[in-house]
């Protein structure tokens, strides 16, 4: 709360009414002196306060500081990471915008013409299939090596007399 020009004038006025001319000087030492003494009291209190109290605390935090600083930096990492994370699982499915972009660019060229007349490849027959029946069980240790699981089942029932599905 600031008291601008006019109320100091309005307070003078009613001080001189009430208090008087006579009086009013001494009134007004008074009231400065107790002003004074009032401002060095809090003056006092206040350097007494920050001696006794936020010095010792600032003392007393200055190592918290320092040890909270790799622990902050710590959380930084792991929170750009956790959202790396989450983007990457956000973007599960969809096509990576570089990846679209290289993909988009040659289908959108034309198919290059084929260079020089050459001979057609030729064509590639199949074996013909042959007959291969099963090769009896003798003993499911010695094909263990080369025989698949399925095939290995197979041997096993028809040792044990079971049909083979």
């Amino acid at each position: 709360m600031k008291i601008g020009f006019m109320e100091l004038v309005v307070i003078f006025i009613v001080a001189l009414v009430v208090i008087g001319p006579d009086k009013l000087p001494e009134f007004a030492r008074k009231l400065g002196s107790g002003l004074r003494a009032f401002r060095e009291a809090t003056n006092d209190l206040t350097s007494e306060i920050r001696e006794n109290v936020v010095e010792p605390l600032e003392e007393a935090q200055a190592p918290i500081r320092e040890a909270m600083e790799p622990l902050e930096e710590m959380d930084k990492e792991i929170k750009g990471s956790v959202k790396e994370v989450k983007t990457s699982l956000n973007n599960i499915g969809k096509p990576k915008k570089k990846s679209a972009a290289k993909e988009q660019t040659p289908a959108a060229q034309p198919p290059e013409p084929p260079a020089a007349e050459t001979s057609a490849p030729e064509p590639v027959q199949a074996p013909a299939a042959e007959n291969v029946s099963p090769a009896p069980a003798t003993d499911a240790a010695e094909g263990a090596d080369t025989a698949s699981p399925a095939a290995e089942d197979a041997t096993l029932n028809q040792n044990k007399g079971g049909e083979t599905t």
